[in-house]
């Protein structure tokens, strides 16, 4: 049976590294000694309902991120849509053929112009892919192997760099 995540709507946003607090260290140093009654009233506590089970190592390692995440932030924003993502394909709520969005691939529409041994090839981005001459490829990499007959990391063939992130 496929495990489900239940997500939670209030998440932090994700704050700038900081050095490890001595009140967060000493909260996760705490979970080792409480009882296992005492972790699910932690868990209630962080996470406003129930525990999901009696395991002490599942609780103890949960309840140790929750309280880092708290403090020092969570996951960012696109992090987190392309794990639910993930999770969805998993789970089978979408298809195969689904792509998860990358940062560095340009707006739907857009046309990509690179010449090749004298050639100009042009790809336009779709949702679902790449379009080259009527022929739909999903990853720029594939495209851009098309064309050349080689290996290409597609971002670089076609003069793209990867985007900055704010989740470092």
């Amino acid at each position: 049976m496929p495990r489900t995540m239940k997500r939670l709507v209030t998440e932090p946003e994700r704050q700038p590294a900081a050095a490890p607090d001595a009140s967060v260290v000493a909260e996760l140093a705490a979970l080792k000694r409480m009882s296992v009654a005492e972790l699910k009233a932690k868990w209630a506590d962080l996470f406003g309902a129930p525990a999901p089970n009696n395991s002490r190592s599942f609780l103890e390692l949960r309840l140790g991120y929750r309280i880092q995440e708290l403090t020092i932030g969570g996951l960012s924003r696109e992090t987190r849509r392309t794990l639910e993502l993930l999770a969805d394909e998993i789970e089978g709520k979408i298809g195969r053929k689904a792509i998860i969005a990358d940062s560095r691939n340009p707006v739907v529409g857009t046309r990509l112009v690179r010449e090749w041994d004298g050639v100009e090839h042009t790809v336009t981005v779709m949702k679902d892919g790449f379009d080259l001459q009527g022929r739909k490829f999903k990853s720029l990499s594939a495209a851009a192997r098309a064309i050349t007959g080689t290996q290409w990391n597609g971002y670089r063939f076609f003069g793209l760099r990867e985007a900055q992130r704010d989740d470092r």
